[in-house]
């Protein structure tokens, strides 16, 4: 069904374009425009007329007209008119396109058509010519003319220039080509040495202008050919004068000709200009050239006493004048001190080069002198340099030396240096202003002394000097109180001035100055770096920026901070500073600083420093380590004292061996074998000996204490207090544990000590295992420990047990009260 729709709707287009096509709308619709070229702004009318009958397959329709100016659609007002015809009147009322195309479309089934166009431009009348100038070219004696055609119109517009004799009617001159606003009247259409007139005309749809009449003389508007320059010559010698000699062109031969000669050095921007030559005569003579000076010159000419044009510029021509001796006094500037060997001094002179008008030519050096120069003699010389600056020694007491230049033409005026010492009143209120990107201002304040001149220097910051002719200047005017300095002045550096008031007899303490000529923001910020850092501040330190990339005063370095939470927090800083300490930190953070340098044009970003905040200061950290070291120190020594007091080991730490498990408790000898009792001598003391070796051993089921009825527990009365005598206890021996488990006890009957009346002291072993307990000065497989060794009553105990005992060796003795379970008599 869509299909069927869509190629029904292509039918009725085809066959409307086929109604109306061209070749078949002839006189089928027509559309008319009052005018089709109408002043900008102006209404225009239309109208489309439509004849159905001429419109093949409208004549049984309703015909529907519409309007398109252009691209927009424009709402007409339709109307039946005179026999079978559809009109449609279309008003513009402000038609402000300088063209435009007008269409006409009939509507027919709900589809557009354009039966018809007219073309609308729009414009203004055309503007007046003006600035008519015309030029006589005699090389074929055209004359060219040119103007400025004014305003666009917008509408094609035809130009043309007229002339017109004083007996002659109005003629086309000629005519522009390539929308130029220039052209060129043929020879055949002028009237040389009479008047003519001649004017542009312009016209176009809207109407007519013309130019301002011009009435002139051909001739008198003849631009002629310029002269050639022939010599140049300097005359008479040692003057300022010079002749010159030149031709005319042979155009330009018959006429009478006023010239002009222009003249400068290469120096000089600006020509200087010598007027009213007569041009036939050929030569001339001038004055007032500076000698030994090359000079450029040119000549133009134009016809005498007329209007017309002067000549284009002959080629130049160069000229160097005679030379003369140098004139005038040069500008000096010294410094001395006393020779470091012997009484002379070391002199340093500088000199300003002579102007050229006073060096009256090529200076080829200069000569300095102890003396003035006279008659038949020379004064002794001790400088001769082509340059400008001289270091000699001359004699103590040296006040003046002598200074003068020379070139090929002799030897100049010379120029007495007085030596004066640097003790006169110095300047007041010295100060310097930029003058230019290329110059400086120097300000100071006037002296009530006279002065006879002044001396300003000046250097760049640390910058290599250079020769002083190019860092000095010397200024004559003694009650001047500003003075401009530009050699070797460039914007973005520092110089330091000094300025000299010299007087009749002295030369004034020098008084310094720093400028810059133009200022902007420094090249380059300098580098942070971190000196060193708490938990709540840190300390930056940086190196100040070189003066060659200050360009300009530092006012100050800013500082600024942030870490990932807190706003930007910043601090200005004494440019004479370079370190600063930021307070008020966060511990364990992290932090992005930077600095700016500025001066007042501006300031420049370093670049980032990251930092992090301790979490501790030094101090606490310090006191901490401190703190550790301390308790790892004591606990080392309470190791050693352990270690070292066997007391405080045996408390802390008891050591207490199971006898029934050594190979000593498992070894039982078939007898035991009587030692004899050795006695020592009276006089020297002597290890005791172990005279006899008792086991009690309880039998089983037997109480304790009466396994063995032959030692009893009780010691015999007559050895209670005695020393050197055994001892027992009277009860039943017990573990310390209070268990009735039999123990083993041992009496060892040994020699006394020297000065003892009794026998030798028993001792008692006791052990808490049920094994056999044998002591035997032989080596037994493994030795007891903490045995304990007791002694009766006051009898005393040995420091130590015989060596022939190796088995009590180390063994702890003590009296009766230190025997558990056991309790003397």
């Amino acid at each position: 069904m869509a299909r069927r729709s869509v190629g029904m709707l292509f039918l009725l287009q085809l066959s409307l374009l086929l109604l109306l096509h061209p070749s078949g709308t002839m006189g089928c619709a027509l559309v008319a425009v009052d005018s089709p070229i109408v002043p900008l702004g102006s209404a225009v009318t239309a109208s489309c007329t439509i004849h159905s009958k001429l419109c093949r397959g409208l004549a049984q329709e309703k015909v529907r007209i519409t309007w398109m100016l252009d691209n927009e659609p424009m709402a007409g007002m339709q109307s039946q008119g005179p026999g079978d015809t559809e009109v449609s009147n279309l008003t513009l009322p402000q038609f402000n396109r300088t063209q435009a195309k007008l269409w006409c479309w009939v509507e027919w089934n709900g589809t557009k058509q354009r039966v018809g166009m007219a073309q609308i431009r729009a414009g203004y009348p055309p503007s007046k010519p003006f600035n008519l100038s015309c030029i006589l070219n005699l090389s074929d004696y055209g004359l060219t003319c040119q103007w400025e055609p004014g305003t666009n119109s917008h509408l094609p517009t035809s130009i043309a220039l007229k002339c017109a004799g004083s007996r002659a009617p109005a003629v086309t001159g000629c005519t522009p080509q390539g929308g130029r606003s220039r052209c060129t009247v043929p020879r055949r259409l002028l009237q040389l040495y009479r008047h003519m007139e001649i004017w542009v005309s312009a016209t176009n749809a809207l109407g007519t202008a013309e130019s301002e009449h011009l009435c002139i003389d051909p001739m008198d508007v003849a631009k002629l050919d310029p002269p050639a320059l022939r010599s140049i010559q300097s005359i008479p010698f040692q003057t300022d004068c010079i002749a010159l000699t030149w031709e005319v062109a042979r155009s330009n031969a018959h006429m009478e000709l006023q010239c002009e000669l222009r003249y400068r050095t290469p120096q000089d921007t600006a020509w200087a200009l010598v007027t009213n030559i007569i041009g036939h005569a050929g030569t001339a003579q001038c004055c007032g050239f500076l000698f030994g000076t090359q000079y450029s010159f040119q000549m133009r000419c134009r016809r005498s006493l007329a209007r017309g044009y002067w000549s284009e510029w002959s080629p130049g021509r160069n000229y160097t004048t005679h030379e003369k001796a140098p004139t005038g006094k040069l500008d000096v500037w010294w410094s001395a001190r006393p020779a470091r060997v012997g009484k002379g001094l070391e002199v340093q002179l500088c000199w300003k080069a002579p102007r050229q008008q006073e060096a009256n030519g090529r200076v080829l050096g200069y000569h300095v002198t102890l003396s003035p120069r006279r008659r038949g003699r020379d004064p002794p010389m001790v400088c001769n340099t082509t340059h400008t600056h001289c270091n000699f020694s001359a004699p103590a007491g040296t006040r003046r030396v002598y200074l003068s230049a020379y070139n090929a033409a002799g030897e100049g005026a010379v120029t007495e240096v007085v030596l004066l010492e640097r003790k006169g009143q110095p300047l007041a209120g010295l100060r310097a202003v930029p003058g230019g990107e290329h110059s400086l201002w120097v300000h100071w304040e006037p002296l009530r002394v006279p002065v006879a001149a002044y001396i300003l220097e000046w250097q760049r910051v640390s910058s290599e000097p250079s020769r002083c002719s190019t860092c000095w200047q010397m200024e004559h005017d003694g009650a001047a109180t500003t003075a401009l300095i530009q050699d070797g002045i460039e914007p973005f550096q520092q110089y330091n001035i000094s300025a000299y008031p010299l007087y009749k007899d002295a030369m004034g303490v020098p008084v310094h100055a720093v400028a810059y000529s133009k200022q902007k923001a420094p090249s380059y910020a300098p580098k942070l770096h971190l000196k060193s850092i708490s938990k709540s501040s840190a300390e930056l330190c940086w190196e100040p920026v070189p003066v060659e990339m200050q360009n300009g005063f530092i006012t100050g370095y800013t500082i600024f901070w942030a870490n990932s939470t807190t706003d930007m927090s910043s601090s200005t800083v004494n440019p004479s500073l370079s370190s600063f300490i930021i307070q008020g930190l966060k511990p364990s953070t992290l932090y992005k600083v930077h600095i700016m340098a500025s001066t007042a044009a501006g300031g420049t970003n370093g670049t980032s420093l990251t930092l992090v905040t301790t979490v501790l200061d030094d101090a606490e950290i310090q006191f901490l380590f401190l703190t550790l070291g301390l308790v790892f120190v004591l606990l080392i020594l309470l190791l050693i004292c352990f270690q070292k007091n066997r007391r405080v080991k045996q408390q802390l730490w008891p050591s207490v061996p199971d006898p029934a498990n050594s190979s000593l408790g498992k070894w039982v000898p078939a007898e035991l074998q009587q030692e004899p009792l050795q006695v020592p001598g009276v006089k020297e003391p002597g290890p005791a000996t172990i005279s006899t070796v008792t086991v009690l051993e309880r039998a089983v089921g037997k109480p304790p204490c009466a396994a063995e009825p032959s030692i009893p527990c009780t010691a015999p009365q007559e050895d209670r207090g005695s020393p050197g005598r055994a001892w027992s206890a009277a009860e039943p021996c017990r573990d310390p544990g209070g268990s009735a488990e039999p123990v083993q006890y041992a009496r060892v009957m040994g020699s006394g000590y020297k000065g003892q009346q009794h026998g030798p002291p028993r001792l008692y072993l006791r052990s808490s295992s049920t094994q056999p307990l044998l002591l035997d000065p032989s080596p037994s497989p493994l030795p007891y420990e903490n045995l304990w060794l007791g002694c009766p009553g006051d009898a005393g105990c040995p420091e130590e047990l015989p060596a022939t005992f190796p088995l009590l060796q180390g063994l702890r003795i003590g009296g009766a009260e230190e025997l558990p379970d056991c309790r003397a008599a």
